[in-house]
């Protein structure tokens, strides 16, 4: 399954490093086009929309990217911080299932994630082989 991944502070990137999939996994740029079903994995931020505060939103890239690609996404996992509060926490990948509802939560972790986490998104992702 292909992993495409936003990174602003290397989290997601260290977290996919650490599950041994950042090599089979691509980086996601303004020019990135694809034509078979995906997982993205991506940070969380906070994002001033007509002049309104938004925490938990993904970035203005990943929201391109997925008005272009959006029905082919499989599952979402998300990085994020708990000090913003339990319910910020990753809170992109909920904003990002809310808009593309057939795609699955797969996962939030903090950081570059745990043990644990690498081990809940490789079983996960898996099932998607």
């Amino acid at each position: 399954m292909l992993i495409v991944y936003d990174t602003r502070t290397n989290n997601v990137k260290n977290f996919l490093k650490d599950c041994n999939l950042l090599e089979q996994s691509v980086k996601l740029t303004d020019s990135l086009e694809i034509n078979q079903p995906f997982i993205l994995v991506l940070y969380t931020t906070t994002r001033r929309i007509d002049g309104v505060k938004l925490n938990g939103v993904p970035s203005i890239k990943v929201e391109r990217f997925l008005s272009k690609y959006g029905h082919l996404l499989k599952g979402v996992a998300a990085s994020g911080e708990k000090n913003w509060g339990i319910d910020n926490f990753a809170k992109s990948a909920d904003y990002v299932c809310h808009l593309y509802p057939h795609a699955e939560l797969i996962l939030k972790f903090e950081k570059r994630g745990t043990k644990t986490d690498r081990e809940k998104f490789l079983e996960k992702v898996g099932k998607y082989e």
